[in-house]
């Protein structure tokens, strides 16, 4: 069975038990060669829809994608779980292009990445060299970005549509993480994929914890947020270049890990300011839109909005990069209606106005979002169509207790400010007029007036709110412009005259925040040997040149310090450890565990972790039943060479190595047969020099690469070293 299968690769070479949402839905949707749309949030899994469908089609797998700057990730990532990928884009020089298009010719790659103008460049010489080879899907990534009516139109996307033309037979998944009812037709209808099937999944991310703080003395309330969040990973987006500049420069004085990235800077400063934050190096990139459209790292624990974006899905989109693998986050906004003036300036587009007021309209929405008193989930998945329940209990809306009350008295000083000062003043100048602030900025004509100060008693936070409310309700109006003011309208007269009681809102109470509002990792594990871990991690990723959380993800640490493997079978019980990352990463890792339960005298809690598809790592089954490491052993024994089974048994040569080293114990398999006697005195002394390391990785990387991990790995066991 197709799917039987899928699962078996879902956990073999990714390391998951089963499928999420809509996952399994889209992959039997391909596998039938039929085309579809996938909606799915951030960090929910689009990828696998077609990554694990590419290996089981008999071709090419070719991902359109517009980020040249997450390719080289997802290619390093499949590479580590064993799949053949390789990518095409203008980062690469000619003789690594070369490299790849000799590697296609050779049948070596199964999916290949490439931007939308390689793919459709000249006068389609590249869709002429797809055409030499059996291409099996095409996936179609951001596929938002192909609709006008969307918040990041391509111009380049409108020409993917050719490819049905080209490659009528082969199946088209289209995936994206943001499109409202009117982007998904429009993408159906320019990719010519009319009458595909459409999955789509919650938009909920229950993880992420939404709260909103009005813009007052920013740097200050962003200080002390910051502070307390010294050892997470975290974005900061702000508006303009010349903001990101000073802002990282001001938090690196401040003591804070922060590095600034945009479009402004050279292309080797952004990639490397870019690495040093994938890699856990630097803990805050500060940053315009620029970056992070397709940033993998699933270790980010906030991201904050220092400037109002410009729509609900540029929100929902760079919010979702934190948390993506499923632990509590974060997303802080700071609003002020300042901002919602200073965009409007920014959403005409030159000879479009139809374009102009899609994007006007858009930029309305999310200044409702920025003043709204109830749930701040529920408004957000309303917005794509999603119903919800009232309150998640998983946003500041939902931990306050608003009341209603008679704010006729407070309307009609906010009322008479408006008045008495012409209509003239903006909404900062009215609040600091009522509170009779003794700035320069407050003109001494306006000081002699009785309204002057009458509103003394109310926070300014306060009177920035009720104002708000007002016009909301209709009692003041603003205008447009670059200064805007505030003017009375036609319900003002009324209240002024007493004939009219206005309502309005204020916090009563506000509860502790608790935790998750769903689907909540589990938190009580050892924090200790947690870090522990991820010093390992870090190793092994030093080693391999790639960013931690490719080798394990943080959740996958959490569970290790929470259920204490102590084998083989228990650690293949963990998200994210696959077959083959467990041969290369796994036993280090349980060395790490087995010697910290040692020191504090605890056992294994892997009886506490909910079973999914029971599968056990000592009898794991090939296709046909038999034990994948007796097949390995036998035809070792038959004679065939570790690169004759690796190519037969469509392995990879450390998969084969790592059977192997098994029967060494029971003498099955000697040392020579694994290393050439030559090798194993420089392994021995490389194990002795780096005997203090936690790790196979640093090891590996002074040997070099004639050198393999199932090398040093029998050498390590004739030594009595358990790795």
């Amino acid at each position: 069975m197709p799917i039987t299968r899928a699962l078996e690769i879902l956990k073999h070479q990714f390391g998951y038990d089963d499928f999420r949402m809509n996952q399994q839905a889209a992959v039997e949707c391909v596998l039938a060669k039929k085309d579809c749309l996938v909606l799915m949030p951030t960090g929910g899994g689009k990828s696998l829809c077609y990554q694990i469908p590419a290996l089981m089609l008999d071709g090419l797998t070719v991902v359109v994608s517009p980020l040249i700057a997450l390719m080289k990730d997802q290619v390093d990532a499949l590479r580590l779980n064993g799949v053949n990928a390789a990518y095409l884009n203008s980062s690469q020089e000619a003789s690594a292009q070369q490299e790849v298009i000799a590697s296609l010719r050779n049948g070596d790659v199964r999916i290949l990445y490439v931007a939308p103008e390689r793919l459709l460049q000249g006068s389609g010489q590249f869709i002429d060299f797809l055409k030499s080879f059996r291409v099996s899907l095409f996936a179609i990534d951001e596929a938002h970005c192909i609709s006008s009516w969307g918040h990041d139109f391509r111009p380049e996307y409108t020409q993917l549509g050719r490819l049905k033309g080209w490659f009528p037979d082969v199946p088209v998944i289209a995936l994206t993480a943001t499109a409202d009812k009117l982007v998904r037709q429009d993408i159906l209808e320019k990719l010519h994929i009319e009458h595909a099937e459409v999955f789509a999944s919650s938009f909920n991310r229950a993880n992420i914890f939404y709260r909103v703080e009005p813009k007052r003395d920013t740097y200050s309330q962003l200080f002390d947020y910051l502070d307390k969040r010294r050892n997470e990973s975290g974005i900061i987006y702000c508006l303009s270049r010349n903001s990101v500049d000073a802002l990282a420069a001001d938090l690196r004085n401040d003591g804070f890990s922060a590095l600034a990235y945009h479009a402004g800077h050279d292309k080797a400063k952004r990639e490397k300011h870019q690495e040093l934050f994938l890699r856990d190096e630097v803990k805050i990139m500060v940053a315009t839109i620029a970056f992070g459209m397709g940033i993998d790292k699933s270790n980010v624990r906030f991201v904050v909005h220092h400037d109002l974006p410009k729509n609900i899905e540029s929100y929902y989109q760079e919010t979702g990069r934190a948390g993506r693998d499923g632990l509590e986050s974060e997303a802080l906004l700071f609003f002020s209606h300042g901002d919602v003036q200073k965009l409007k300036t920014f959403a005409e587009v030159e000879g479009n106005a139809e374009q102009t007021d899609i994007m006007l309209g858009k930029l309305n929405v999310m200044a409702q979002f920025g003043d709204l008193k109830t749930c701040r989930r529920k408004f957000l998945l309303q917005y794509f169509s999603e119903d919800s329940a009232d309150k998640c209990g998983h946003c500041d809306n939902c931990l306050k207790t608003f009341e209603r009350f008679d704010g006729t008295i407070i309307a009609q000083k906010a009322l008479s400010a408006v008045y008495r000062t012409e209509q003239r003043m903006g909404l900062t100048y009215l609040v600091d007029f009522l509170r009779g602030a003794k700035s320069q900025k407050m003109r001494e004509q306006h000081k002699q007036l009785p309204t002057y100060g009458i509103g003394a008693d109310i926070p300014k936070t306060s009177w920035l709110a009720y104002f708000r409310e007002l016009i909301e309700q209709g009692y003041l109006a603003q205008t447009t412009g670059q200064y805007p003011a505030l003017v009375l309208t036609e319900k003002s007269r009324d209240v002024l005259k007493g004939k009219t009681i206005v309502e309005l809102v204020k916090v009563v109470d506000e509860v502790a925040r608790s935790g998750l509002g769903a689907d909540q990792v589990v938190q009580d594990y050892f924090r200790d040997l947690f870090e522990r871990l991820k010093v390992v991690r870090t190793e092994f990723a030093r080693a391999d040149n790639v960013p931690p959380y490719v080798i394990f993800s943080d959740v996958s640490l959490i569970e290790m310090a929470t259920y204490l493997p102590q084998d083989s079978e228990q650690m293949l019980k963990i998200s994210g450890v696959g077959d083959l990352k467990f041969e290369k990463y796994g036993t280090e890792c349980l060395r790490v565990i087995k010697d910290y339960c040692e020191e504090n005298q605890l056992e294994s809690r892997i009886e506490r972790k909910i079973p999914k598809r029971e599968r056990k790592a000592g009898t794991r089954r090939s296709s046909d039943g038999s034990n994948t490491f007796e097949i390995s052993l036998s035809m070792f024994q038959q004679g065939a060479s570790i690169s004759q089974i690796a190519i037969e048994r469509k392995l990879s040569p450390n998969t084969i190595e790592a059977h192997l080293v098994r029967y060494m114990a029971s003498g099955e398999v000697v040392l020579n047969d694994l290393v050439s006697t030559e090798k194993v005195e420089p392994i021995k002394q490389a194990i002795l020099q780096f005997s203090g390391s936690s790790a196979i990785g640093p090891i590996k990387q002074f040997l070099g690469d004639q050198y393999s991990y199932g090398e040093i790995n029998a050498v390590l066991a004739t030594m009595g070293v358990v790795r």
